[in-house]
């Protein structure tokens, strides 16, 4: 139920007549798991650690190379001077390696494993991220707007103070004082102004594009009730976990390939000559019929039997099983994040969940007040700086509330992201076809040509300067 909230919400809009022509957040989520850099460069990163398997696996394959070369003597006692073209073929196959390929090969597994656990943690950090953008837009949309009907509320009542000194009805006080409170809420909305700004900034760095008129968000699924359930979830489902967990794996493996450099190793080894003398046989062997070309070929089983290696083997031993034990404790303090970043996270959306029930009484009396303080002003029980404070308390509580929404929603999302539910499966967006990174791996794995590159790479992510404006690539020196 919980990966169907994003559509359920979406299809809910389209109903909704004018709202479907605003962005939506799961348009916005598309378009950040379609073209974000972050996204987009841990991909290419994944299909690095992707090939990993393949050069793991060639070591078990056989290694064929071929000679050629062309020999002229200069000089040469007891006989005439020579030259000779050779041409030679070696391959070698591996029959024992003392489990260094087969456990080369299980590391590389295991890395690759890691690679698409962190890049389902990098897809949740960068919608985590896409979120809080989001939501920051509207945030600061809404307090510019409360803002500037704030600068014309003030604006109407310095008129009105001006126009009541005229006649005698308030003092200069009075207006001095409706001057000033106008000059700060100015201030205010400039201030504001340009943290919006800088909010549809953040936004077009996360999405790609600057945000146009953003709908409301979808309400969050249903949330754990304690921030014990928060936590046993995120300790089965946080990818991060899962990839420290692997990079364990692979190397506790890797101490295995270290170890077997102290077992023999056998190979089958098979090789061809061919020596063409170039007509100068007979000079060089001095003798007659000589044949101008030779031939050989043979086969065999070679065997390296190490003894002493001069303790190298012994530091490579050692020195993997400490990269095995920084993985083991960098375990722990993952676990310990993860376990943190759930329980502030959870922490943080109660907080912000009785913010908001709060503000909105603080709203709903501060609204009831201003309109008494207005009425009591009209019959002289008030004057103008009560009224002043009056609508300055009013703005000050809807500011809060609308943050204390924004902070919810940012924390409980944040809460599905150290849960693990925050990826692309698990939000159900249908924004096209999902980065399949088993694709890749099947691709790759098993290829055995020396010859099979891909395509030159090319940007996949959206910039967001105008190709006018972008800088020149640097030249290769």
């Amino acid at each position: 139920m919980r990966r169907r909230w994003l559509a359920a919400a979406a299809s809910g809009a389209l109903l909704t007549g004018g709202a479907a022509e605003a962005d939506t957040l799961r348009e916005a989520l598309i378009q950040t798991y379609n073209s974000n850099p972050v996204i987009t460069a841990q991909r290419a990163q994944l299909r690095a650690v992707d090939e990993g398997v393949a050069l793991a696996r060639s070591a078990a394959r056989p290694q064929l190379s071929g000679t050629a070369g062309f020999n002229q003597d200069l000089t040469r006692t007891g006989g005439g001077n020579g030259k000779n073209l050779s041409a030679g073929v070696d391959i070698s196959y591996p029959l024992f390696s003392g489990g260094a390929i087969r456990n080369q090969i299980g590391a590389a597994r295991a890395r690759v494993a890691a690679g698409r656990a962190t890049l389902r943690a990098t897809e949740g950090d960068v919608f985590t991220e896409a979120v809080g953008a989001y939501m920051d837009v509207i945030r600061d949309r809404a307090i510019v707007t409360l803002n500037s009907n704030q600068v014309k509320v003030l604006e109407t009542n310095l008129q009105a103070s001006r126009d009541r000194f005229e006649v005698g009805d308030l003092t200069r006080t009075d207006v001095a004082q409706s001057e000033a409170r106008l000059s700060l809420a100015r201030s205010n909305l400039a201030i504001v102004q340009g943290q919006l700004t800088a909010s549809e900034e953040n936004y077009r760095r996360v999405v790609g594009k600057l945000p146009g008129e953003l709908d409301p968000p979808p309400p969050l699924p249903a949330l754990p009730a304690t921030p014990e359930q928060a936590v046993e979830v995120a300790l089965a489902g946080n990818p991060d976990l899962a990839a420290i967990s692997q990079q364990a794996r692979a190397a506790a493996l890797d101490v295995s390939v270290a170890r077997a450099g102290r077992l023999p190793t056998v190979a089958a080894i098979a090789n061809g000559r061919v020596v063409d003398y170039l007509g100068s046989a007979d000079k060089q062997f001095g003798g007659t019929g000589v044949s101008n070309t030779q031939t050989s070929t043979g086969v065999g089983v070679q065997a390296r039997i190490p003894l002493y290696q001069g303790g190298s083997v012994g530091a490579r031993v050692r020195q993997s099983q400490a990269v095995q034990s920084q993985f083991i404790e960098q375990g722990v303090a993952v676990e310990r994040s993860v376990v943190a970043q759930t329980r502030a996270a959870f922490s943080t959306y109660q907080a912000a969940q009785e913010a908001i029930r709060s503000n909105q009484t603080a709203v709903d009396a501060n609204r009831l007040a201003l309109e008494g303080t207005r009425a009591e002003q009209g019959v002289g029980t008030r004057n103008v700086l009560d009224v002043l404070n009056a609508e300055q308390e009013l703005l000050n509580s809807q500011v809060a509330l609308v943050s204390a929404r924004h902070d919810a929603y940012v924390a409980g999302f944040a809460l599905l992201n150290a849960m693990g539910q925050a990826e692309m499966e698990d939000l159900n967006l249908d924004g096209g076809a999902l980065y399949n990174p088993i694709a890749n791996y099947e691709r790759v794995s098993r290829r055995i040509s020396d010859w099979s590159d891909d395509p030159t790479p090319q940007p996949v992510a959206t910039r967001t300067v105008e190709p006018a404006t972008a800088p020149m690539p640097a030249k290769t020196p």
